[in-house]
């Protein structure tokens, strides 16, 4: 006979868990999604779905699912190449389909067959991308802000030359607020008293600091207050109809494009 597992056994250590995760994964969702070139409504869907529904599906007390810095070069050069992001849904959902067809066939022991450092040269290799294109960020310029994930850029640079190119036109307000985040960041877990608040992670009080901070700057008038190209806006629906014109939805007539091979 089954032990059936009661929903609210653990409420208390299962509330301020998923509290973390949630104060976490919403900025980054946000954060991922505006990187991606994707619209910021699906990184709050995309999150829900990680977080949420697939938690439940899952019933397994390890999995891990929520938003990946590391899909964002992936995301948006498939973006690029399919051409729109409702083209890039269709090939999600056959992906998605692919999945569920391996996962039933009990296919994931393939991988084990793939070495430990094929996965982690990847994974290290786009965070050295991301790293690269978020400095400029940190300075207060870019012209690919939407998230210009590719070698060559659009305005003519490259990667590394936009980091010579960026000394050009440094914004003090960006790098003060970098500094600051980061030392949050790096002070929060050397502290032992701030280690014991586990209900308020260092990233969150990043983000929340940074805003304050840029808020003073707005209304002080100061000359250090960050351009609002560089600011998440999150678009804010009125009626249902605009609601209905936010959510995206697969172009399953891109289906007989020659990428999807049919």
């Amino acid at each position: 006979m089954t032990k059936k597992n009661n929903l609210f056994a653990n409420l208390k250590s299962d509330f301020s868990s998923g509290l973390v995760v949630f104060l976490v994964a919403l900025p980054l969702c946000l954060g991922i999604a505006l990187a991606s070139g994707a619209p910021l409504f699906s990184g709050i869907i995309s999150g829900v779905v990680g977080g949420i529904v697939v938690g439940y599906l899952s019933q397994s007390h390890l999995s891990v699912s929520g938003p990946a810095a590391g899909l964002t070069a992936i995301v948006l050069t498939a973006i690029t190449d399919l051409g729109s992001f409702d083209t890039f849904l269709l090939a999600v959902l056959i992906a998605g389909f692919i999945q569920l067809a391996l996962g039933f066939i009990k296919a994931g022991t393939i991988s084990n067959y793939f070495p430990n450092n094929v996965i982690e040269g990847m994974l290290a290799g786009i965070g050295v991308i991301i790293i690269l294109k978020q400095i400029p960020h940190a300075f207060g310029y870019d012209p690919d802000f939407e998230g210009d994930e590719s070698f060559f850029q659009l305005d003519g640079q490259n990667t590394f030359s936009e980091l010579f190119h960026v000394l050009n036109h440094v914004q003090l307000g960006s790098i003060l607020i970098t500094l600051i985040s980061l030392a949050i960041l790096i002070v929060w877990s050397k502290i032992d008293f701030l280690k014991k608040i586990k209900l308020v992670p260092p990233a969150l009080v990043a983000v929340i600091v940074s805003i304050v901070l840029n808020e003073f700057f707005i209304q002080s008038g100061s000359s250090l207050v960050i351009a609002t190209d560089h600011l998440v806006s999150l678009p804010i629906p009125e009626t249902f109809d605009e609601l209905k014109d936010i959510i995206i939805t697969p172009d399953f007539s891109a289906i007989l494009i020659l990428k999807f091979g049919l």
